[in-house]
């Protein structure tokens, strides 16, 4: 894992346009979207279900309102932890593009915050995503034009 590259703050249905990155020696697994190399994501939403295997690890279905993502939690991240359906939670990780078999965008879990007390997360997180993407995507997304156009955002 490369720590010197961001988490990605985008929306769960943005992973399904994102393409395998060029491999260079010695570097890990990365994707590739707007022209920006990444591996781990930032992602919000709402727990669908959650489920523990005997082994400790959790197998979570996250709702970000554009679509359903598999999260992948480590016993040491789930241990105490009480994760419930109807949580709204803060999620960062590695994007695996092929690491469910319900064909849902998985992440392997690095940190899980809950935000449910926040009163305006949702609307918050909306409206980060979208200055993430003008400030900091937006130059990388017109050098590197993706013909995705539902990928942009209107820039205010």
């Amino acid at each position: 894992m490369d720590y010197s590259l961001a988490a990605m703050k985008i929306y769960g249905s943005q992973l399904a346009f994102s393409t395998e990155a060029p491999h260079s020696e010695g570097s890990s697994t990365a994707h590739m979207l707007f022209g920006i190399r990444f591996q781990r994501v930032w992602l919000q939403g709402v727990l669908l279900s959650v489920k523990y295997e005997e082994t400790g690890e959790g197998r979570l279905l996250l709702d970000d309102g554009t679509s359903v993502v598999e999260l992948f939690v480590l016993p040491r991240e789930a241990e105490g932890r009480p994760w419930r359906a109807g949580m709204y939670v803060m999620v960062i990780g590695a994007y695996i593009a092929t690491g469910c078999k319900d064909n849902y965008p998985a992440i392997k879990v690095h940190k899980v915050v809950d935000l449910s007390a926040q009163p305006d997360r949702e609307a918050m997180w909306y409206l980060e995503v979208a200055e993430a993407y003008n400030i900091f995507y937006a130059p990388f997304a017109a050098a590197n034009p993706t013909p995705h156009k539902h990928l942009t955002f209107n820039r205010c």
